[in-house]
């Protein structure tokens, strides 16, 4: 599948601080990884790194390469990457419907304004990537009439409609907190879903804090504090009660279950 993302000796600024340093990366499209650490660690701008949102500070050795290409138009890397993101600009308006949701992500727009062409190849790829997300049954519903985790479907699905064939062969979904504001039944409706994607071939690139959000079918896990990564390896090194522990700054316990990790 050819590499996702190789980020070398990346730092990058927030206003006056600098929120990454020195940060050195490579990501296999495809592959399936989570990023780990507490709330300001720098995960989020991380990942606005790989979308072209933040850019690295101009040092020697910086060097930032997404599919292969150092320069991107952001409209055709949108359509190369899936992004789900709290704050995912353009998000759907609330009187769109499931369907016109996920159409949206051809466009990057909060709604199908009438200048905006939509084909029949369109709509076809829009009904295979509902079916793909379980979210069929919300082609019709409003948005604003759907719980949050019937959002959260229909908003992986807008992010992975435009980023490749419906075999995942070309997908990248990148995840950050995406079970924020989830009650618990809906956190294990969207962990079975992406485990779906996952196995259909998917890249998944997950951004968490909650040890649990981590699906089976990830192994891969990198871990970062202040700014930087200070773990990357395999998952059962990394997720162990003393490792965790020096990550968070506090004592915690760890347990497998069904191929999920819990801590507390």
């Amino acid at each position: 599948m050819g590499t996702f993302l190789e980020l070398e000796r990346v730092n990058v600024a927030r206003g006056d601080a600098v929120a990454l340093h020195d940060i050195s990366l490579r990501v296999e499209a495809g592959e399936h990884i989570a990023i780990l650490g507490p709330n300001g660690c720098g995960k989020s701008t991380l990942i606005k790194t790989m979308t072209c949102e933040c850019y690295p500070l101009a040092l020697d050795g910086t060097r930032v390469s997404i599919f292969g290409r150092g320069r991107w138009d952001l409209t055709e890397l949108k359509r190369r990457l899936g992004l789900v993101s709290a704050e995912l600009p353009g998000r759907p308006t609330l009187k769109t419907t499931g369907r016109d949701a996920v159409l949206t992500g051809f466009f990057s727009s909060s709604t199908l304004w009438p200048n905006l062409t939509v084909t029949d190849a369109m709509r076809a790829r829009a009904e295979e990537v509902l079916e793909l997300v379980g979210a069929t049954e919300l082609a019709e519903k409003l948005v604003g009439e759907m719980s949050a985790g019937e959002q959260r479907r229909v908003m992986i699905g807008r992010a992975l409609v435009g980023s490749g064939s419906v075999d995942g062969a070309e997908q990248m979904l990148l995840l950050d907190e995406p079970s924020n504001a989830l009650d618990l039944a809906a956190q294990q409706g969207l962990r079975a879903m992406l485990r779906g994607l996952a196995r259909s071939g998917t890249g998944i690139l997950l951004i968490t804090h909650h040890i649990a959000d981590i699906l089976p079918e990830i192994e891969r896990v990198i871990l970062m504090r202040a700014g930087r990564i200070v773990g990357d390896g395999p998952k059962r090194e990394l997720l162990t009660a003393p490792v965790l522990s020096g990550l968070f700054g506090v004592e915690v316990t760890v347990v497998e279950r069904d191929g999920f990790f819990h801590a507390w």
